[in-house]
């Protein structure tokens, strides 16, 4: 449930960061969907001190990871619009920071196992490297794709696409793990994905408003047009001075 307030966070920091416009429809939509995911997993699981500050401090920090990105990826002066140069230059910096903390928590348990520097078998320790190759094929797929997200939209867009990949699991879950849904869980789970259609349909609109202002902006461009519009008795004067010289 704390994890729906991660939108809040980016909407707050987006707003703050001048990243997005206040209006009465991004915050209908914002307050749809965390409503609506706080509904969905009501009393899935117990609740613990510890872990709510936690997911609270992750869903804070990841606001600001998320807009500041943003911000660096659509300064056309800096050059990152693409994923890959912006990942080139965080990723590093990345694996920095959550080093230590892996040293700290696996660095000991990983040393002594028996499937990677205590290994009996061949197969076992190529089985697993394949399948840490794998994770991390899979890893710059899923970095790659967030980033170009957010290049090309909004970390808002990312953060609905995240919890639409969410619901999707909680909903496969019920089918395939047994899951049992309360009334207000469904009644969550509706709310939620209307407020996604919502957002969907408004950015479909604003597109098309976008492409339509298109051909007038590259009429109004025109170097000869212009000069027209600006002088238009100059024009007129042209025309009635040119058969008098005849």
């Amino acid at each position: 449930m704390t994890k729906s307030s991660a939108i809040l966070f980016i909407l707050l920091f987006s707003l703050l960061f001048k990243l997005e416009e206040m209006r009465v429809t991004l915050l209908l939509v914002v307050l749809l969907i965390a409503g609506g995911l706080f509904m969905f997993t009501y009393k899935s699981t117990q609740f613990n001190a510890q872990g709510f500050v936690l997911v609270l401090c992750a869903s804070f920090l990841g606001g600001i990871r998320w807009t500041l990105t943003q911000i660096l990826m659509q300064k056309a002066e800096l050059g990152l619009q693409n994923p890959i140069d912006i990942m080139f230059h965080l990723q590093p910096l990345m694996f920095l920071g959550l080093f230590p903390l892996f040293a700290v928590f696996e660095g000991l348990p990983l040393s002594i196992s028996e499937k990677l520097f205590r290994f009996h078998e061949a197969g076992m320790l190529f089985s697993l490297v394949g399948k840490l190759f794998l994770g991390g094929i899979l890893a710059f797929g899923l970095g790659f794709s967030e980033f170009l997200l957010v290049s090309r939209t909004s970390s808002l867009t990312l953060s609905i696409a995240g919890i639409f990949k969410e619901i999707c699991i909680l909903f496969l879950a019920t089918h395939l793990l047994g899951d049992r849904l309360s009334l207000l869980n469904w009644l969550g789970f509706a709310v939620c994905l209307l407020g996604i259609s919502l957002h969907v349909v408004l950015k479909a609109m604003n597109s098309k408003g976008d492409k339509a202002l298109e051909p007038h902006k590259e009429a109004s461009s025109d170097p000869d047009l212009e000069l027209l519009l600006h002088h238009p008795e100059r024009g007129e004067e042209e025309v009635v001075e040119t058969p008098q010289q005849h």
